[in-house]
């Protein structure tokens, strides 16, 4: 198999490479955008645990079962598709970037699932 050309970066990244950390460093500043903290938050309860510790609960989308916040995570209903090339950028980047309707809260096995399809 033939090695893809190291373009980027001072010759040390190849394409893909480069368009993996754009994706990446864009998916980590999601982490701040509020409509995704927004349905995280109309989608949790009081916990009903019996983990004091555990404050509070989320809802799954999919199968309407409750877990704690480090088992859920906020998908996107309309995915946003890949980023291979500055072309990608305006549409991975609007949907990225949705507001709150564009997204749901579900379980990790749920989220497994619906992306293994």
């Amino acid at each position: 198999m033939k090695k893809a050309p190291k373009t980027r970066n001072s010759h040390t990244w190849s394409e893909g490479e480069f368009w993996s950390f754009i994706r990446a460093s864009l998916r980590n500043r999601t982490r701040f955008w509020k409509p995704k903290l927004e349905a995280l938050k109309r989608a949790r309860r009081i916990s009903k645990s019996r983990n004091k510790r555990l404050k509070w609960e989320f809802r799954c989308n999919m199968c309407k079962k409750w877990f704690p916040q480090k088992e859920v995570e906020v998908n996107h209903i309309i995915p946003v598709g890949s980023l291979k090339s500055s072309d990608d950028l305006p549409g991975f980047i609007s949907k990225l970037f949705c507001e709150r309707q564009g997204l749901e809260v579900v379980c990790k096995p749920c989220h497994k699932k619906h992306h293994s399809k």
